[in-house]
């Protein structure tokens, strides 16, 4: 059974709020890739925009984040590149992470909300992202597949170590209620 969801906020990504998700993004490798300080910034930097959730009792906690990506970004990534070649418009999430003592209670989803709303801005009618196959991910397969994800490819990266499901879902019509 699925635990009550806290009542949370999403707002932007802050300076401050750096060591926090350092320290998320450290705790799911091998599901992310690890990032130090610098290239955490660099990612920010070159990010469409990046997005905490954070709960209301303690605003300056950060219990989740997720980083995007827009179409035409100077970003190396194989699997930014891999997607930038199929669409012309689109988001890419190339990070979510929520804190494991928070997740199942309806974070991912609510940070997912706040990904389509950004999509929609844009406007573009898709979203990308990519989970682990090998290692395998299969919570975050499954979760994605909820959300109305489906495979469009895979691809081997970082010399053949990981495996990756390609994900794509289209961004529907109607604005969430992502409490933004």
């Amino acid at each position: 059974m699925t635990a009550t969801l806290p009542q949370v906020s999403l707002r932007p990504f802050l300076d401050t709020d750096s060591a926090q998700v350092l320290a998320l993004n450290s705790a799911a490798v091998p599901a992310v890739n690890d990032l130090d300080a610098d290239a955490l910034a660099a990612l920010i930097i070159a990010s469409h925009s990046a997005i905490v959730v954070v709960a209301d009792a303690e605003p300056d906690t950060v219990l989740g984040f997720a980083i995007l990506f827009a179409a035409g970004a100077d970003y190396a990534s194989e699997n930014y590149r891999y997607f930038s070649g199929r669409a012309r418009t689109f988001l890419y999430v190339d990070r979510i992470v929520v804190a494991a003592g928070h997740r199942g209670r309806g974070l991912g989803a609510r940070l997912y909300a706040a990904v389509f709303d950004t999509a929609r801005a844009l406007p573009t009618d898709v979203v990308f992202c990519e989970v682990n196959l090998r290692p395998a991910n299969p919570e975050s397969l499954a979760f994605h597949g909820r959300l109305g994800f489906t495979e469009i490819g895979q691809q081997a990266t970082k010399n053949d170590t990981v495996v990756v499901s390609l994900l794509s879902a289209a961004v529907p019509k109607v604005r969430s209620a992502s409490g933004r």
